[in-house]
C-alpha cells in the first residue's frame, strides 16, 4: 500500500519542494543535524518543527495571491 501523504502531486514540484525543506531545516538551525545524522534520525518533533514552518509559509503564499487575485 502506498502512503498517500507522501506522493508529490505535481512531480515537477519535487525538488523546489525539497529545496524549500532545507531552507526552512536552515532557518531553524536543523541543517547541520540533518547532514550528521539523517532524515531517518531526526526526532518527530524536529521534522513535524520543518513541516509546521513549511505549511505555514505555502499558506500564506497562497492567501496572498488569492487576495491579490480579487483584487484583479
Amino acid at each position: 500500500m502506498t502512503d498517500d501523504r507522501r506522493r508529490v502531486l505535481r512531480p515537477e514540484a519535487e525538488s523546489a519542494l525539497d529545496r524549500f525543506k532545507w531552507e526552512v531545516a536552515a532557518e531553524l538551525g536543523l541543517d547541520d543535524k540533518i547532514r550528521r545524522d539523517g532524515w531517518e534520525n531526526m526526532t518527530t518533533r524536529d521534522v513535524g518543527k520543518i513541516g509546521g514552518q513549511m505549511v505555514k509559509r505555502m499558506v500564506g503564499f497562497a492567501e496572498k495571491h488569492l487576495t491579490d487575485d480579487d483584487r484583479r
